[in-house]
């Protein structure tokens, strides 16, 4: 008979159980650009749906103007994606971020050492050095009452760029050429080797 895995229960901090990070540029009143990394997103077709922090400057960027772009780094960009962890876009530091240690920091682009390229579809800028970067426009955003410290943003997807390396064919991603930086229980990794 098979001896099955003996299990415990656990409370972890966070539960990120290993999704693609994202770098998500909305635009900020004065029509610079916001960099947030998250890992809370999926895709279903054209329809990307988002979680977000609420009382951080993404949410409050994409109430004002519903226009995105979702950078999807690779794993050799773990590093530009750390330099972003302890800055926030909102000031003043609302106090929950402060409590963790958060800095305001306006310059997203010149702390992460990423370099901005215009979009094709929205306002809010691209990031050169991710493989795959999506422009997406806001369809619904709605707070879930079982968890009222975040939103549920549903995007649809506008314009995708992909770095030719992993283009396959005209319109297809090359999975042997392409891995996307994975955020698993607090940390980096990436597909394959």
């Amino acid at each position: 008979m098979k001896q099955l895995p003996i299990t415990e229960i656990i409370k972890p901090k966070i539960l990120y159980y290993g999704t693609p990070v994202i770098l998500l540029n909305t635009l900020n009143g004065d029509g610079t650009v916001n960099i947030s990394p998250m890992s809370s997103s999926w895709a279903l077709g054209d329809c990307i749906v988002l979680g977000i922090g609420l009382g951080g400057k993404a949410i409050e960027n994409l109430e004002r103007d519903p226009e995105c772009v979702i950078n999807v780094p690779d794993p050799s960009l773990w590093e530009n994606v750390e330099k972003l962890a302890p800055y926030t876009g909102k000031n003043p530091v609302p106090d929950y971020k402060k409590r963790n240690g958060f800095i305001y920091q306006k310059e997203k682009y010149e702390i992460s050492k990423l370099t901005p390229i215009d979009s094709i579809a929205v306002k809010p800028t691209r990031i050169a050095e991710c493989p795959l970067q999506i422009e997406a426009r806001v369809v619904n955003i709605r707070i879930p009452e079982h968890s009222p410290d975040f939103a549920i943003v549903e995007t649809k997807v506008i314009q995708i760029h992909a770095h030719k390396e992993i283009i396959i064919g005209e319109n297809h991603i090359d999975p042997s050429k392409w891995s996307p930086l994975i955020y698993n229980f607090r940390h980096y990794f990436g597909l394959g080797q």
